[in-house]
């Protein structure tokens, strides 16, 4: 038999983040000046206290194997800040401490779908949620939803997508990509047809701590305590936190799939790194000075950024409830032409943006939302305004 790789990666579409950020950092490395909003990463360093225990904790010995699900402190912690921050209380047999939220929902889709499953993923969505429900056989199911609508689901376009073949349903909130979060009163309507259809329900919190204007983020299992069985959180400390590079997430999940899932890790990754999991129990234990100043500066952003879109003509946006994205519409630039050539669709226009801007955005149609460019507002506030100045400029230039 030939070499070749797996029939199953055919079904896989490279992230669009990452390769947007390679060809930021070749423009760089050519010795220009690249405004970078693609990657949704805090720009801010991890709180001196976070990095102070986990020096500590190297001294200690915190450089060997752990509990493939995670140290005992570190689950305490992790239940303790749920009821804390979300309005629930876990218990330490619930939790999975991986690599990661990303890899907290990599071993979920190992564990619970399979080829004839369909997961309900609404759209726009994170472009990892439909890749990793078919790089194990299992088919997406995207459910568009509409900027007028806030991009929240409906409850009746949810009814719409449920069949006896949907093994689960994947929520984000606050949204990445566009920011948009679902309030009591959104979650509510879902409930109801969900208590009808016995599928999982996944829930992906990890900007559930930067909201603004007064939004109060509700998580959903303080609302449903009958569905308890059945629903899943997902949430880590890398963005409240400003620790992506530690590589902490976690699932909360029934006893039953928590079994499950440290089988999935014990025969893949192990334990998330030991000294990142006490860094992690610093974060979660400790003053949240640093978090409350980084939202303060986020919403600030927001507002600079999404503003800034507004003034661009052919750029409409609304304004976000969370984390750090601006999802703009750029729907009025497609068409327009540069030297002749026609800007077609939201990739070109990001494309171009890139080569002749200097500006980086990503496409929105590998999240599901043709015509639509993700702007991360994860950056100082002057990055900001000389970017949007330099895209300004650009657009002047088309025809």
């Amino acid at each position: 038999m030939p070499r070749k790789l797996a029939d199953r990666l055919s079904a896989v579409a490279p992230s669009a983040t990452l390769a947007m950020a390679a060809r930021a950092a070749r423009l760089r490395a050519d010795g220009h000046k690249v405004f970078s909003f693609g990657v949704g990463e805090p720009d801010f360093d991890t709180p001196e206290h976070i990095r102070i225990a986990a020096k500590a904790a190297l001294d200690a010995g915190a450089t060997h194997y752990t509990a493939v699900s995670g140290i005992s402190e570190l689950k305490s912690a992790i239940c303790a800040a749920t009821e804390q921050h979300r309005g629930w209380r876990p218990l330490p047999s619930q939790v999975t401490v991986s690599c990661g939220a990303k890899h907290a929902l990599f071993n979920l889709a190992t564990a619970l779908f399979e080829p004839g499953d369909e997961v309900v993923i609404p759209a726009p969505y994170w472009v990892s949620y439909p890749e990793q429900v078919r790089l194990v056989g299992a088919t997406p199911v995207i459910v568009d939803t509409t900027e007028e609508m806030g991009f929240r689901l409906t409850a009746g376009a949810l009814q719409g997508a449920l069949s006896p073949r949907v093994k689960a349903i994947i929520l984000c909130t606050p949204s990445n990509p566009t920011g948009s979060a679902y309030a009591e009163e959104h979650l509510l309507p879902l409930l109801g047809v969900l208590r009808r259809h016995d599928c999982w329900i996944i829930v992906d919190e990890i900007y559930a701590d930067l909201t603004y204007d007064g939004f109060r983020h509700v998580s959903l299992p303080a609302l449903a305590e009958d569905l308890a069985p059945r629903v899943i959180v997902v949430d880590g400390v890398s963005k409240t936190f400003a620790m992506t590079g530690w590589r902490i997430g976690w699932s909360i999940a029934p006893a039953e799939v928590a079994r499950a899932l440290d089988v999935v890790q014990g025969q893949s990754t192990t334990n998330a790194a030991a000294v990142s999991q006490a860094a992690a129990v610093a974060a979660l234990n400790g003053p949240r000075d640093a978090v409350f100043a980084m939202r303060a500066a986020f919403a600030r952003r927001r507002s600079l950024m999404v503003e800034g879109l507004n003034a661009v003509p052919g750029v409409r946006c609304r304004m976000p409830e969370g984390a750090f994205y601006a999802f703009a519409d750029v729907r009025g630039l497609c068409g327009r032409a540069f030297q002749g050539t026609t800007l077609a669709s939201d990739e070109d226009v990001a494309t171009w943006m890139l080569d002749q801007a200097h500006v980086a955005a990503v496409a929105g149609t590998p999240f599901g939302a043709p015509g639509y460019l993700r702007f991360s507002y994860a950056c100082d506030e002057d990055h900001i305004e000389a970017g949007l100045a330099a895209l300004r400029r650009a657009v002047a230039t088309l025809d």
